[in-house]
């Protein structure tokens, strides 16, 4: 975008016929390669390697890919648990304010400015004001941050698939190596006492045996799966300082991991295209299917309910709107140069604002469904186990590699659930990471264009700690900080009324309540609201470290 004046902009659209349009639309991918650009010039391009940047080839592939992009392993794991622990369905109207005045401004935002301008976030901030710069910089890096762990994730799933083909599943049971004391099997249990025999520290023993014992104390319980994961599959050290020796297992995994991830970009947005037309959609396949299932289960309807009930009180708490500000974050993604590079392959004239609120909407609704499949399954399992809902409850990587493989142990067909549930987690992990990677990449080949035609620690012992570090720090502050520099940005520096002009040339006339409505979002109420956010997230973390 050309930082000239904007009677410039204003006599570029006084004619606007087929042939003036399709020269604005070569001369803005002219723009990504030009130190020096006239917004009006007529001049064709000068290097046919200069047309080779892509584009989309499909009618949905660029809302398929946004979607996939925006739904994601949080709507799965992450959503369902903030919603619980925050007032259940009151969990709702927060994080409904947050997308509305934060997540659904910032991601029109950024579908605007790459959808005009056809750059990455490398050099579409540098063109826009050259103090800028930074911002593109550090979106790339927050991308290429969480690149690396979230393939990690896909390695996880990639061993978890690929077992879950055993027959019985490998982490049924406590007679195995890799079980300590502490595992503890309900299954194995009940067979123990149907014999007349009792059940201790992962042995079935007879009567005598047990008074010989004399138990008093109840030792801490493990299920299997948590011990496979921790003590087999990740082979965990004891703390972040001890790294331990490279698991040649999750070594491996996370190579397949790689070539999967190449193979599905090694034509760009060409092949990713085509690939998110089932990765985005076949999700939802598992979800309605798991989720009809789980209603046929026992428990199910405690789940759901303890789910959905709503506590009104918590919305006066600092807590439930600090994490659904953060969620929509995690959700929408917007400041973290994925929706930036994803729209920069878009038609000139391509609505991303239906787009944006097509993904904004199918997200929460994504976000609330995941919850239904997971407490109503979640509800059997506390069932199964004769225990409440909220002792087996939980987030991240321990709903999906801990709760959920000890869950499909109780139901029929085992390895069928658990083939579809990691296949699940494979693809929602496959289309963050495809634009995670891209994002990187295209950040490369715009600033080194010359290099299109050349296209092409945390698997130690100690490998889980550093996960959970760039889990937690890699695109947490450093977004909302983005977030406010690009809303005063394009608020306050390149101006509103200037960029909104831009999206009319692009969509067509707007109204006057959509200049006003989006200049006070973009100026004053999104920012604001990002400020109060990052001091609520101050104040939540420091009141945690006193505690």
């Amino acid at each position: 975008m050309d930082t000239g004046s904007k009677d410039e902009i204003e006599d570029c659209s006084t004619k606007l016929t087929v042939d003036v349009w399709l020269k604005r639309v070569e001369r803005r991918r002219q723009l990504a390669y030009a130190s020096e650009y006239d917004f009006c010039s007529d001049q064709p391009m000068n290097d046919e390697a200069l047309a080779k940047r892509g584009s989309w080839t499909g009618r949905y592939d660029f809302l398929l890919s946004l979607l996939g992009y925006s739904v994601g392993l949080g709507n799965v794991w992450r959503f369902p648990y903030l919603c619980y622990s925050n007032g259940g369905g009151a969990f709702l109207i927060p994080f409904t304010v947050m997308l509305v005045i934060a997540g659904l401004p910032l991601m029109f935002m950024e579908l605007s400015l790459a959808q005009y301008v056809g750059l990455g976030p490398a050099i579409l901030f540098k063109r826009l004001a050259p103090i800028s710069e930074g911002i593109g910089y550090g979106m790339i890096l927050v991308s290429g941050m969480v690149m690396l762990y979230y393939n990690v994730i896909i390695a996880w799933t990639v061993f978890y698939m690929v077992v879950s083909f055993e027959d019985p599943l490998p982490w049924r049971g406590c007679q195995h190596e890799w079980a300590t004391v502490n595992c503890f099997s309900y299954e194995e249990e009940d067979n123990c006492l149907a014999s007349n025999r009792s059940y201790y520290m992962a042995n079935c023993l007879s009567r005598e045996q047990y008074r010989v014992l004399n138990v008093t104390l109840r030792t801490p319980r493990k299920p299997p799966a948590e011990e496979f994961f921790k003590n087999y599959f990740l082979q965990i050290s004891t703390g972040i300082e001890e790294t331990g020796m490279i698991n040649q297992r999750l070594a491996i995994c996370l190579l397949v991991a790689w070539v999967i991830v190449f193979l599905c970009l090694s034509r760009g947005v060409k092949s990713s295209g085509k690939v998110v037309y089932f990765t985005a959609l076949f999700p939802y396949v598992v979800l309605a299917a798991l989720f009809i299932r789980g209603l046929t289960l026992p428990g199910a309807y405690d789940g759901i309910l303890y789910y959905v009930r709503p506590d009104w009180d918590k919305l006066r708490t600092a807590q439930i709107w600090g994490d659904a500000a953060v969620q929509i974050f995690f959700a929408l993604s917007p400041a973290w140069g994925g929706l930036l590079t994803l729209a920069s392959y878009n038609r000139f004239d391509n609505n991303c604002y239906r787009d944006a609120i097509v993904v904004a909407i199918s997200n929460i609704l994504t976000s609330f469904f995941a919850g239904f499949v997971i407490f109503a399954i979640i509800g059997f399992l506390a069932h199964e186990l004769d225990t409440s809902v909220d002792s087996v409850i939980d987030q991240g990587a321990g709903l999906a590699f801990v709760v959920f493989p000890e869950l499909v142990g109780k139901l029929q067909m085992p390895r069928l659930w658990s083939v579809l549930f990691f296949f699940m987690l494979l693809t929602l992990g496959l289309d963050s990471q495809f634009t995670l990677m891209e994002t990187v990449v295209t950040a490369v080949l715009d600033t080194f264009p010359a290099l299109r035609r050349r296209k092409i620690a945390v698997v130690a012992g100690s490998g889980m700690y550093w996960f959970q570090l760039f889990d937690k720090y890699a695109a947490n502050w450093s977004v909302l900080l983005i977030a406010i520099a690009e809303c005063i940005l394009v608020g306050w520096i390149y101006g509103c009324e200037r960029f909104i002009s831009n999206i009319e040339e692009m969509l067509g006339k707007r109204s006057k309540w959509f200049h006003r409505f989006w200049v006070t979002v973009w100026k004053y109420i999104t920012p604001a609201m990002l400020l109060v956010i990052i001091r609520i997230t101050v104040t939540l973390h420091q009141s945690q470290n006193i505690v």
